[in-house]
Parts: structure tokens; C-alpha cells; sequence
């Protein structure tokens, strides 16, 4: 009889141990998982103030879910500081932080600082890139092929001045909701089109490029030109006006193009997003400013503006009818996925080794689908955390 009762004692003490130990279990596994990003853009102003903002968005949205995720936000003074971003990047390795998340200013200036995190074991997010890096180990790149997004500027400059498309007079080209007006629509759209009618499409215009002869521009500008060259009337006037991803140093060229080619000027084509809108206040302010809800008369001195990019602001002067039209690099997915990209790299969990933002006109027709709810899917935290390898 004391046996059975010493062995039932025995079972209580191991239930109320097990018990105890599945408490402290549940205890651990709602303990946050700390995850430290240092992010590295190239200015803090326009898109990449819209890309930090949504780092901060997804880290938010990851402390509802078991992580503690700190985004650590520095940048140079402008793109050309080049040696500021580079130290910066060093601050974060000195730091060690978890990830480091960079959108470099130039590729090659960044190279050494991006190779020490790696000897430092610090895994590396490259973002507004998906091009690899030469000789680099980088966990993830988020972005878009610069080159494509060039290619697709330059369809919406065709379509507007009487190609098949959606923006000017030539042929409607049926689209729903949520479609992807991508480089395959723009090529599929321009395959069997005869030469007669590509001769039709006639338009004068000018270019606004970054940095001239570095890596983000000089790809941007061969993409444009690799797409109008199939136009033989769309004549692109003189040299392109380099304004260093500059809104004012845009704000000048465009006042010089206006005042070099006159009357006769049907668009400009500003390869970024402040570049574009500073095209845009320039022409405003001289009344010279193509509005997308009227139509163009060649000669007219009105001028139409494309760029690339797309932020909040760009999206409500597309709602306006002030700019034509933009193509999106997506810089709220840079920081939705960047922020979830880094968790799961500092959780030693998989990530793409590329993410293809996928860059796509965005018009009035458009343009709310992007800013200011932009369409992006939510997050499996819960799984992730589940998985984490990561100490708290």
C-alpha cells in the first residue's frame, strides 16, 4: 500500500515538474526576439523617406508578433557624399548591429564596406538593386532592373504621343485593376506593331539624368534609349542635363532646356522621382506645364513630364494630371520586405536571393492602387517567429 501510494506521490511531483517546465516554456516563447537593422540610403528626403517609412511600418507590425525590431535610419548629406555612406555603414559593423540594409549610393563606393560586413558576419540587404554585386556575398537584394525601368519610361513617352497603350490617342489597350503594366505588357503591347504606325508617333524631347556616368543613371538612360530607338520621329534634343537626384538642380536644367529649345519641346524625361518633380514646378511656373486631362498640341509650348520612382507626393500630382506618367520602383516594398527580409536573416532563416519589384507605369487611372495604401501583402510573422533561431 506505501508503494502505491509513493508512486502516485511520485507521478503528482513529475506532473506538477512538467507542468512548471511547459509554463517556463510559454513564458520564452513569448519573449521578444531583439532585432537590430541598420539602414543605409544615400539621402533621407522623397523616395527613400518613403522607403524608411515603411521599415518602420513592417518593424511595427513585427512587434505585434513576438519580435522587438529597431530600424537604426542614417544617411549622407546628399548622393554625392560617397565617403559619408561608406562610414556610416562602418558605424553600423562597429555596432553590430544584426543586418545591415544599404541602397548604395554608387555600387563600386560602397564595395569595401559591404565586403568588411561580411567578414564581420553581418549579412547584407542591397535594395533599389537587383543586379548582383561583382566579388560580394549579399544575403538579399531587393529592387528592379534599372535598365527595365528606363525601358519602361520610354513605352509610356511612345504611348502618350500616339502608340497603343493608355495614356494618349492611339489605341486603348484594355486594363483591369491590379494589372501589372510592366515591361512584358509594354513588349507584348509593341511586338506586331508596323513600322507605319511607329513613324506616327512624333515628339521632341529631353532627358534629366542623375549622376552622369554612374551606375543607377547611366542604366536608366540605356534602357530609354533602347526602347525609343524604335521610333524614328521621337527625337531626343541635345544632351542629357545631369541633376544628381536633385529637385533644385532639376528645377535649373529644365529652366535651361526651356529656355534652349523654345516653343519646341514636347516632354522631358527626368530619370528620378525629385528630378521629376522639380521638371514639373519649373514648368508650372512658367506656364508651360503639359496637363495629362488636356490634350497636346505639338508646338504649343506645353511640355509633358515622365519620371521613375513613385512616392505619396509624385502619386498626388498624378491624381492632378501634373505629370503624365511615373514608373514604379516600389520603395514601400523596399521597406515592407526589407524589414521582413532582415528578421528572417537575423533568425537564420531563408530569404530570395533577389526580389524583383517589377517596374510598371503608373497613371490617373492608376495611381491610387500605389500611395496612399499601397497594395502589399501581409506578413506570416507568427510562422517566422516559430522558426527563429535567434535569442532573444
Amino acid at each position: 500500500m506505501k508503494a502505491i501510494i509513493r508512486q502516485t506521490a511520485i507521478a503528482m511531483g513529475m506532473a506538477t515538474s512538467l507542468l512548471g517546465m511547459a509554463a517556463l516554456g510559454t513564458a520564452q516563447a513569448q519573449e521578444p526576439v531583439t532585432v537590430t537593422i541598420g539602414w543605409a540610403p544615400p539621402d533621407i528626403t522623397g523616395v527613400f523617406k518613403t522607403a524608411t517609412d515603411f521599415f518602420e511600418k513592417s518593424a511595427q507590425d513585427a512587434k505585434a508578433h513576438g519580435f522587438n525590431v529597431e530600424v537604426i535610419t542614417r544617411a549622407p548629406t546628399s548622393h554625392l557624399a560617397f565617403a559619408d555612406q561608406v562610414a556610416i555603414i562602418e558605424d553600423f559593423i562597429q555596432r553590430r548591429v544584426d543586418v545591415i540594409a544599404v541602397s548604395p549610393s554608387e555600387v563600386q563606393t560602397v564595395r569595401s564596406a559591404l565586403a568588411a560586413a561580411g567578414e564581420a558576419g553581418i549579412p547584407v540587404i542591397v535594395v533599389n538593386l537587383l543586379e548582383p554585386i561583382e566579388g560580394l556575398d549579399i544575403a538579399a537584394y531587393i529592387g528592379f532592373d534599372n535598365t527595365q525601368g528606363g525601358m519602361v519610361s520610354a513605352y509610356s513617352v511612345a504611348d502618350y504621343f500616339g502608340g497603343p497603350g493608355v495614356l494618349g490617342t492611339g489605341d486603348k489597350v484594355e486594363v483591369k485593376p491590379g494589372d501589372y503594366l510592366d515591361l512584358e505588357f509594354w513588349q507584348k503591347t509593341y511586338a506586331d506593331l508596323p513600322e507605319e504606325e511607329r513613324a506616327k508617333i512624333k515628339a521632341k524631347g529631353v532627358i534629366i539624368e542623375g549622376v552622369a556616368g554612374g551606375f543607377f543613371s547611366t542604366a536608366r538612360l540605356n534602357g530609354f534609349h533602347e526602347v525609343m530607338k524604335q521610333f524614328p520621329n521621337v527625337e531626343i534634343v541635345g544632351n542629357p542635363c545631369a541633376a544628381d537626384w536633385n529637385r533644385e538642380k532639376a528645377t535649373r536644367c529644365t529652366e535651361d532646356f526651356m529656355q534652349s529649345a523654345g516653343q519646341d519641346l514636347d516632354f522631358i524625361w527626368a530619370a528620378s522621382n525629385e528630378m521629376g518633380l522639380g521638371a514639373m514646378l519649373a514648368l508650372g511656373n512658367a506656364n508651360r506645364l503639359q496637363l495629362a486631362n488636356e490634350p497636346h498640341e505639338s508646338g504649343s509650348g506645353k511640355v509633358a513630364v515622365f519620371t521613375n520612382d513613385v512616392t505619396p507626393e509624385s502619386v498626388d500630382q498624378i491624381a492632378n494630371n501634373r505629370l503624365i506618367a511615373e514608373t514604379t520602383h516600389g520603395f514601400a516594398d523596399w521597406g515592407w520586405f526589407g524589414t521582413k527580409f532582415a528578421v528572417q536573416l537575423a533568425c537564420q532563416e531563408e530569404t530570395p536571393a533577389q526580389f524583383d519589384i517589377r517596374p510598371r507605369t503608373v497613371y490617373v487611372d492608376n495611381a491610387r492602387e500605389f500611395y496612399p495604401d499601397p497594395q502589399l501583402p501581409d506578413i506570416d510573422w507568427d510562422t517566422i517567429r516559430a522558426n527563429c533561431k535567434k535569442a532573444g
